[in-house]
């Protein structure tokens, strides 16, 4: 039997075991790239720990660090009123705010880890305080990323062109821009319909944020009925005594200046992540230590709040992806994929390739590993350039919500205190799940098989 299909079979058994036992994934996953790299391979374990993510590693520590910081400092909250006042308080529009900016963020350059890395942590803060669902919101915003994602700068349209571009053939672009705009526009709607977003109309952030304080001032009414000063004869309302009279409840100077130093921080991750393209992980990492240093009571609990759990499952299954190309185990599925002889049945497996392998590793790295795998079949003439590239394009990245990819761990990662963090992950799990499944077919279907591109 072949290393190749001893990997496989080790994959499949990762998967039943941690189906029907309470273990990580990511620590199964670990073991069986040392049982994969050491024992079939005779791989040391410093080869096998090369597959390592660090990288992401520092960038999922770094930035719930950071986040977790400017949530205890009350930073997240300030952030939160902007989002609604520039919507006017329209709460069905935020999604679709943040969609826009990590769309616009990656148009214009920026890898969309860094993107989702910014705009998750927001996001996701507001879905909890405004009731909106949280896996909605935090898939907006990886399709945002997706959708802007292959521009003509983009990092991944710079890739996918420079690579057609270097085979000779007559490729379009902008047809690859749109198309994958397009496609996530349209699921990020479905998604919206779906995951409650009519609810959402018309619904005022305002109006809940009165409901809720109410409520919680009538829990508390019976414990601390002397605190409660009850304002207008006869009107029902009422609030806690406000010992500065104006209105707002008094802030420490302290924690003003954790958050004016928080905001600073936080621009400057954006710009000198963004802008002069510097890893975000060691950015978000050093702005929240300087953050740590200038307002130690506002960190006070910020590293419990990582989200270990997650980054062990995923740095666990990107090291198990990489002693599997280490094995060949890609190559000899796309081989095999290749010998095929029907292009259009190939295109479809290809991009399934893509989109399975995709979900476990990089994007970016699966894209220049496959798009020279499909040059065979374009150069049959009987299948459409333009259509097959773009198809295995959104095939590869729209996977990106998948909870063992990048962006999809920084929304896991990035879930506010409160949530429910086990069923968040299954429902990112699943989502993602379908995703993997339907998005090759739906994207071949559209984009290879009639033949219009």
């Amino acid at each position: 039997m072949s290393v190749a299909l001893v990997s496989i079979i080790i994959l499949a058994v990762m998967f039943i075991i941690a189906t029907m036992f309470p273990i990580n994934m990511g620590a199964l996953a670990f073991v069986g790239a040392f049982l994969l790299g050491a024992v079939f391979l005779g791989m040391d374990t410093k080869d096998i720990l090369a597959s390592f993510p660090g990288g992401l590693f520092l960038t999922l520590v770094g930035v719930t660090y950071l986040f977790a910081i400017a949530q205890n400092n009350g930073t997240i909250d300030i952030l939160v009123d902007k989002a609604v006042k520039l919507v006017d308080s329209r709460i069905s529009l935020i999604p679709w705010v943040m969609f826009a900016i990590t769309a616009a963020i990656t148009a214009i350059g920026a890898l969309g880890p860094a993107a989702v890395a910014i705009i998750a942590p927001i996001g996701l803060n507001f879905a909890q305080r405004y009731k909106i669902n949280p896996l909605m919101m935090g898939m907006l915003i990886v399709h945002g990323a997706q959708a802007g994602g292959f521009s003509p700068i983009a990092v991944y349209g710079v890739i996918v062109n420079g690579l057609i571009e270097k085979a000779g053939f007559d490729f379009s672009p902008t047809a690859l821009f749109l198309t994958s705009f397009i496609f996530n526009l349209v699921i990020a709607i479905v998604l919206f319909l779906v995951l409650g977003g009519r609810q959402l109309a018309g619904q005022r952030a305002g109006a809940i944020a009165e409901r809720v304080a109410e409520a919680r001032l009538k829990v508390s009414a019976g414990a601390h009925a002397a605190d409660v000063d009850f304002k207008g004869s006869g009107s029902g309302t009422y609030g806690p005594r406000d010992p500065a009279g104006d209105g707002a409840a008094s802030k420490a100077p302290g924690q003003r200046f954790g958050q004016i130093m928080t905001i600073i921080g936080l621009i400057a991750l954006a710009v000198i992540a963004l802008g002069f393209k510097v890893d975000v992980g060691f950015v978000s990492i050093t702005i929240a230590v300087f953050l740590a240093l200038v307002n130690p009571a506002g960190q006070k609990g910020a590293v419990n709040k990582i989200s270990w759990s997650t980054v062990l499952l995923i740095c666990g299954m990107l090291t198990f992806v990489g002693v599997l190309e280490e094995a060949g185990t890609i190559e000899y599925v796309s081989n095999g994929v290749a010998n095929l002889g029907a292009p259009l049945l190939a295109g479809l497996l290809i991009c399934y390739i893509g989109a399975v392998v995709s979900a476990f590793a990089s994007s970016t790295a699966i894209l220049a590993a496959l798009i020279p795998l499909a040059i065979p079949f374009l150069n049959t003439g009987s299948i459409s350039a333009t259509g097959l590239i773009c198809a295995l394009a959104i095939a590869s990245t729209v996977v990106d919500v998948s909870p063992f990819s990048t962006n999809g761990a920084l929304v896991l990662a990035n879930a506010p205190e409160g949530t429910d963090k086990e069923r968040f992950y299954k429902q990112v799990l699943g989502y993602g799940g379908i995703v993997v499944l339907a998005g090759p077919v739906m994207a071949w279907a559209l984009l290879v098989l009639p033949g219009w591109l």
